[in-house]
């Protein structure tokens, strides 16, 4: 193997086949690492700064799965966000998890999840919680107070883990940052204390948390599926980690991705202080560019934390988030990262190129001449409320489910989550009653043509089967 034997004729995927390997003599292997394999993630432990590093071929969602099926026991109970990522339930599910979720915090006109602070962790821990589970940062770049949790965790003996899958560049480029580009006064001067980014946050890591995600895709020069998990401190069993690794990733990992991984791990050893000042210098030009903006608004510095996430508002107009993605797509060929109700996200990195990032300028600003403030009478679709539970979520999403419509589906055991698209935060789980309340907000969503995931029909719901 691999049946191609890397004959270049054999497909027009030359490059990758060329390079494209399995277990060989001299090689290593992924999942008994002691050679090549395990040099370069000692690298990139050296580069993030944990105790141990493994690499990722099945992206973070994998990296999610073992990290919570090693922290907790089966049948257990974890503490965490509702907003987390499909992954989390999906461990959820397999381990026959309990759920304590935080309070629903969110950022009022925006509509994007908020962080959590260590009083949300204290007032919500207790003595039947065995791990506690935070994205940060969130898919919009807002950080949670990482340091302060991590000691709330430790001081009762329950690891944190975090998911950073957005966050592989925090902690990265900071000496290189300050030594050449924003001690300079002529940066200190066009990058204003309410626009300018400095720096990259700091790396859950170096704040203490006990497992790590990082997608290295996402923000950093690696391809699509790459990711590592990082491990730190004595409350999480190696093994135990390493073997529910090899459970949750593929026994034939592929050396492209492994080799893509290691590249850029070198890449950021070597190139990380201007890579970073690129993305610094790109964020601060769209910020102060786009700051006489009337209509559209760049949210800066005092609410999205990392400077590799770009969202633009449209509160203050009739126009829609779908409607500015699909603009800026169509007729400016900008492809972006996500479109809400009021927002559209954009992700940038050091790789961008200057005519990108000022075709985004010109676009906004275009754009922006065209539209004209209006009172925002919009119906706010914030869910603040978490519907009672009748049945944990494993036993409901196996259970046998039958479709009710919405006139009947009040008081009835959810069989499916249905989630609102984006941000993909769960209106319901499985195991959850259907309260008319959630009802009418899923119906509302419907009637003004959102996204919304997990309905039969547009008519009703897949719940429990009655008996």
């Amino acid at each position: 193997m691999p049946g191609h034997k890397r004959n270049e004729l054999s497909t027009p995927m030359k490059g990758a086949f060329r390079c494209d390997i399995t277990e060989i003599d001299g090689y290593d292997n992924l999942h008994d690492e002691t050679g090549i394999i395990l040099e370069a993630e000692e690298r990139a432990n050296k580069l993030y700064g944990a105790d141990k590093t493994y690499f990722l071929v099945n992206g973070s969602t994998s990296g999610v799965l073992a990290a919570i099926s090693a922290a907790v026991s089966k049948n257990g109970k974890i503490l965490a966000a509702r907003g987390s990522h499909k992954s989390f339930y999906h461990a959820v599910y397999l381990r026959n998890l309990n759920v304590k979720y935080l309070p629903y915090k969110q950022i009022e006109g925006l509509n994007i999840p908020d962080s959590f602070s260590a009083d949300d962790i204290e007032h919500n821990i207790d003595d039947t919680i065995e791990a506690v589970f935070i994205t940060s940062p969130t898919y919009e770049g807002i950080c949670s107070d990482i340091r302060k949790i991590s000691e709330i965790c430790h001081r009762r003996g329950i690891p944190l883990i975090v998911d950073a899958a957005h966050g592989a560049h925090f902690g990265l480029g900071t000496n290189g940052t300050q030594d050449t580009m924003f001690n300079k006064e002529k940066e200190a001067n066009e990058a204003s204390a309410e626009a300018g980014y400095i720096s990259v946050p700091e790396n859950a890591v170096s704040q203490g948390a006990d497992i790590v995600i990082h997608s290295v895709h996402k923000t950093l020069p690696s391809m699509t599926q790459t990711a590592l998990i990082h491990v730190s401190g004595d409350l999480i069993d190696r093994a135990r980690l390493k073997r529910f690794l090899r459970i949750y990733q593929s026994s034939s990992p592929s050396y492209v991705l492994m080799s893509s991984i290691d590249l850029c791990i070198k890449e950021m050893e070597e190139n990380g202080n201007s890579y970073i000042e690129n993305l610094l210098k790109f964020r601060n030009r769209i910020q102060r560019k786009t700051s006489d903006c009337k209509v559209l608004k760049v949210i800066g510095k005092n609410v999205i934390d990392d400077p590799s996430k770009v969202l633009v508002s449209v509160q203050d107009s009739t126009m829609t988030g779908e409607q500015l993605y699909d603009i800026l797509r169509e007729e400016y060929g900008l492809q972006l990262e996500m479109a809400g109700e009021n927002t559209v996200l954009a992700i940038i990195t050091g790789w961008d190129k200057e005519e990108g990032i000022n075709r985004f300028i010109n676009a906004l600003t275009e754009i922006d001449k065209g539209l004209s403030v209006v009172k925002d009478n919009r119906v706010s679709h914030k869910i603040s409320f978490i519907p009672p539970r009748k049945m944990n979520i494993c036993d409901a999403w196996d259970a046998d489910s039958e479709f009710v419509p919405f006139s009947d589906a009040e008081n009835r055991i959810a069989a499916e989550f249905v989630n609102l698209y984006p941000p993909g935060i769960p209106v319901i789980v499985p195991g959850e009653v259907y309260t008319k309340e959630i009802i009418d907000t899923v119906k509302s969503y419907l009637d003004q043509g959102l996204n919304v995931q997990g309905i039969e029909k547009k008519e009703g719901f897949l719940c429990v089967r009655q008996k």
